[in-house]
């Protein structure tokens, strides 16, 4: 920090004097508030998802698999131009090491596929200005039938062998796991490499067979959803379908993996890669090349380098794109971006072309007089008042880049400012950083926003005198935040917080010091134009006023029309199922959309409501103007008598109905709440402790009564 000081004195007197009248005499009552943990591990590594090589796809356990291939990716990302676009790990996998430890229990490199050791290709490939990446199973050997030693209980002696090698990422496997818990299994690898103090990227190879998803962000950077890919577009297709639903679980620090990718193996035409790798970049994925690279096509090449296409996947808004529409095997979804536009693709998954349409407003962006368009594939720029609409050739995907022309107001919703474009930001010390704290002075340097010792997943971390603006367009009808100096000051800082409606004080935390709690502020939004969030010193410099917005969420629009509603007829904000989407008007049946059978509990079949499957969180947005929800769940009889669930309903984050443990043995049970005046409804089914098999659960005749 003592640059920070010294810069700062400087500045002191310009800054104070700029923002002098911003001072003002309104007074907003201060609550002590709480949140929930942080989403992703604090290692800040993978702020955006990463990008690579890994050999598996092209070389298995095939004698190629050697030194001499591995340094030879790393002259091609250097030569063929894939390090300029981003590309940055170069990974092996399976079989580099002996099939036995030493006498010392260390890993052994295989002296044959690696005379010079695995340390001097690190060198080599750190070197070319890049990163190098291993692999290991979470169990007691690794996947390949020749049976290579896992890290089961080798954990710290594995990571600090590989932190000495200069290892960057660790792909780490599920193979031969003993039956062991595989939280703990990977927990235990993930404690290991933090405590090596070397930063390593740690990708969970667990396939989605414990729902990672549920609690792997607190662990690793990535985590696998699927199985294995195959280099065919009914394998791809079908991952990405699984990987689809998974949306709310991504974010900054932490990725849905839907596995590698086959761009350039072979067995797919170039238009299926160009969907392959126009799918990924939508979903956010990591990008890791699977193809051989040493000896790429040009057609390989083109789309592997298209930078357009690089630049949704790495957008730092961190958003999973998520499925606008899928019906007949035309597939559109969105993604948000950082500069408040929208990526969308426009797949056609049938044998022939189809026009494949879609617009503004489904993509959440509707109110601007006019929108560009970019097509990036064929490069052509266009534009729309709303519609859009593309021939898409058989198994193709067109991709847009949608940019408003001029500011929209916030989609309707409950949203995070994080995940929203500002129309300006002046900070104090560095960049504004989005769900992490100011840190320093370089982008992305934070850490896990924490106010005296509560921690918070989504937010802006700001230093004074700092200022940000929203545009609102009169749409939104409150902020909720909680504010205080985070925990890195540990020097001390005080400051204050103000929430602008136009040029409307309407909020004032007062007095924040680093020693306080978290404060809880509301603020009337309603008509405003533009929302502006401030924060000045506290009247002693600005030193060490590294100043945090935890958790603000943005109320806009309106809810649902007066009535009473029934639940699967409105549109939901987020859905998130254990296994599979979440089907209105069907139960859970298995992994594909519309695949299961009319709900039915205890032998009653219900016409009405939302299928699901431990666990899963569905969210509506309800603007204030509901006032009762109820429904019958339980297990459905699809699955007998097996399964054990628990139902929650969440008011505005507060459990507001618990229905206990049901299992499949059981009648259906009735659950209500109490929504009155709620911002959002939020519907959780947990497994009851057991795990997760069998647990399809009914939300059965949900109704929401509101006006």
């Amino acid at each position: 920090m003592t640059a920070e000081l010294n810069i700062f004195r400087q500045r002191l007197t310009a800054s104070l004097g700029a923002l002098a009248l911003l001072a003002g005499g309104v007074t907003v009552a201060v609550q002590v508030a709480a949140a929930p943990p942080a989403a992703a591990v604090d290692n800040g590594l993978a702020r955006t998802p990463q990008m690579g090589f890994n050999n598996w796809n092209s070389t298995h356990c095939r004698g190629e698999f050697n030194e001499s291939m591995v340094e030879g990716v790393a002259d091609a990302f250097v030569a063929q131009g894939l390090k300029d676009a981003g590309y940055t790990y170069v990974n092996i996998d399976d079989c580099w090491a002996l099939p036995n430890r030493d006498a010392n229990g260390n890993l052994v490199p295989d002296p044959v596929r690696f005379p010079h050791g695995i340390k001097a290709v690190a060198d080599y490939v750190h070197a070319k200005g890049l990163k190098f990446g291993l692999y290991s199973s979470a169990g007691t050997k690794t996947c390949d039938t020749q049976g290579f030693p896992g890290g089961l209980g080798h954990e710290q002696q594995d990571a600090n062998l590989w932190a000495s090698w200069g290892v960057d990422y660790l792909k780490y496997d599920n193979c031969n796991n003993t039956g062991a818990d595989a939280k703990q299994r990977y927990k235990a690898m993930g404690d290991a490499l933090k405590a090596t103090g070397r930063p390593i990227l740690y990708s969970i190879c667990e396939w989605g067979s414990n729902q990672p998803w549920n609690w792997a962000s607190g662990t690793g950077n990535s985590w696998r959803t699927t199985g294995d890919i195959s280099d065919s577009w009914s394998s791809m297709i079908d991952i990405a379908h699984q990987n689809q639903s998974l949306a709310p679980y991504a974010g900054p620090g932490g990725w849905n993996d839907p596995d590698m990718l086959e761009v350039g193996n072979g067995g797919m035409t170039d238009t299926e890669y160009r969907t392959h790798f126009s799918l990924w970049s939508q979903m956010a994925a990591p990008l890791l090349i699977g193809s051989d690279l040493r000896n790429p096509s040009a057609a390989t090449l083109a789309i592997l380098k298209n930078t357009d296409v690089i630049a949704v996947d790495q957008d730092p808004l961190g958003k999973q794109g998520t499925v606008v529409s899928s019906s007949g095997g035309l597939v559109v979804m969105s993604k948000p971006l950082a500069d408040g536009g929208r990526s969308v693709t426009l797949t056609n998954e049938n044998t022939s072309a189809r026009t494949v349409s879609t617009s503004v407003d489904a993509l959440g962006i509707g109110g601007a007089s006019s929108y560009a368009l970019k097509d990036l594939w064929s490069k052509q720029t266009s534009s729309t008042t709303g519609p859009i609409s593309a021939s898409v050739p058989a198994h193709g995907t067109v991709m847009y880049r949608v940019t408003p022309g001029s500011p929209v107001p916030p989609p309707t919703g409950l949203n995070q400012l994080g995940d929203l474009p500002w129309t300006s930001a002046v900070n104090g010390w560095g960049p504004v950083e989005r769900d992490r704290s100011n840190g320093e002075q370089a982008a992305g340097d934070g850490r896990t926003l924490t106010i005296n010792g509560t921690t918070y997943a989504k937010g802006l971390g700001t230093h004074a005198a700092s200022d940000i603006t929203y545009y609102l367009g009169g749409g939104c009808r409150s902020l909720t935040v909680d504010v205080g100096v985070d925990d890195e000051s540990t020097a001390g800082g005080s400051v204050v917080f103000r929430i602008y409606r136009d040029q409307t004080l309407v909020a004032d935390s007062g007095l924040r010091t680093a020693s306080d709690p978290p404060a809880h502020l509301a603020a009337d939004l309603r008509g405003g134009g533009t929302l502006r969030l401030v924060v000045t010193d506290g009247g002693d410099g600005i030193t060490y006023d590294h100043a945090d917005w935890a958790g603000p969420q943005l109320a806009c629009g309106q809810g649902p029309s007066a009535g009473t509603h029934a639940l699967s007829d409105l549109a939901w904000s987020s859905a998130a199922g254990g296994w599979g989407p979440v089907e209105r008007d069907r139960s859970n049946g298995e992994q594909a959309a519309g695949d299961g059978k009319p709900l039915t509990v205890g032998g009653t079949v219900y016409a009405k409501g939302l299928g699901t499957h431990a666990a899963s969180t569905v969210t509506y947005y309800l603007g204030g103007t509901c006032s009762a929800f109820r429904s019958s769940v339980g297990v459905d009889d699809e699955v007998g008598a097996k399964g054990s669930v628990v139902f929650q309903v969440y008011r505005d984050g507060v459990l507001a109905a618990d229905s206990g443990k049901v299992t499949g043995a059981d009648a259906a049970k009735a659950i209500s709440a109490d929504v009155s005046g709620a911002n959002e409804l939020r519907l959780v089914v947990t497994d009851a402790g057991d795990g997760v098999d069998y647990d399809h659960a009914d939300w059965a005749t949900p109704q929401l009564t509101c006006g």
